[in-house]
């Protein structure tokens, strides 16, 4: 059989830790695979880990075809459901996926938007007339935040701080939040810092995280600045600040949507 892996696929969901590998090495080799791989025709969907160790050792597995499969984003859909329902997954990990699906779900809304005002557009006006539902009228509303948290098992103030992470900590701090190093709410705290920082910090290790996380507190409960300047922090990096117009922008995109939902409901009331 020709499976094939794709690093897109197998880089999706965080690799496990050498000690969550070792142990599914020694359950496959003690109880062989168990558990079907799942492909979509050739491209091997889950089960890299035990795929690679069964091709190790020569372990027989067997596999099992998705056929709802449409296209890459239904396989990353599926992909973020499996793992958002694995106990071993940390809370950091969920609330990525969980972000993860609703920017692909936000991305195939606004497809949906813009197809349906291509298609309205070249209708007939009889046609129109028939049916004056907005475009969107179809589209589900956006995933909220609150429905987010729900899905990742996480608060909302939580996915809060994920998002904060996600899109502003440098990959150090993440890296250090991933190893234990730092909690999720001063990994959050030590994100509002610039990029400069923020690796210093991580580089430094543990106890200068907590530090870093302190500084960042404290600096957010002090009051501004005068106008005159005297006393401001540092200006925060072109990186930062990319990042920070890059989840301002998405959260427009999600209210613009929530507006339209809401006018589409307005409108067939009133009809």
């Amino acid at each position: 059989m020709n499976i094939v892996v794709l690093e897109e696929l197998k880089a999706y969901i965080d690799p496990l830790t050498s000690d969550e590998y070792e142990a599914l090495e020694r359950s496959l080799l003690a109880e062989g695979c168990r558990d079907a791989l799942v492909l979509w025709g050739d491209v091997l969907v889950d089960g890299h880990n035990r795929y690679g160790i069964c091709q190790k050792h020569g372990i027989p597995f067997n596999t099992l075809q998705n056929t709802r499969f449409q296209s890459m984003e239904d396989v990353h859909l599926w992909m973020i459901e499996q793992h958002l329902g694995r106990r071993s997954v940390s809370d950091y990990q969920r609330g990525v996926l969980a972000l993860r699906k609703r920017d692909i779900i936000a991305a195939r809304q606004q497809a949906q938007r813009t197809a349906a005002v291509e298609q309205a557009g070249s209708a007939d006006v009889a046609d129109a007339q028939t049916d004056d539902r907005p475009p969107w009228d179809d589209a589900p509303a956006p995933v909220s935040r609150a429905e987010l948290a729900r899905e990742a098992k996480l608060s909302s103030n939580q996915v809060l701080m994920i998002e904060r992470i996600h899109s502003q900590a440098t990959p150090e701090v993440v890296g250090a939040l991933k190893a234990g190093e730092i909690s999720l709410s001063a990994a959050a705290a030590v994100a509002s810092l610039p990029a400069d920082e923020q690796r210093s910090a991580a580089q430094a290790g543990k106890e200068e995280l907590k530090q870093a996380a302190r500084r960042a507190r404290e600096a957010k409960k002090r009051p501004r600045p005068d106008q005159s300047g005297e006393g401001e922090d540092p200006a925060p990096d072109a990186k930062s600040l990319q990042r920070r117009v890059t989840q301002l922008e998405r959260e427009n995109a999600e209210l613009r949507a929530q507006v339209e939902a809401l006018q589409a409901q307005v409108q067939r009331l009133r009809s």
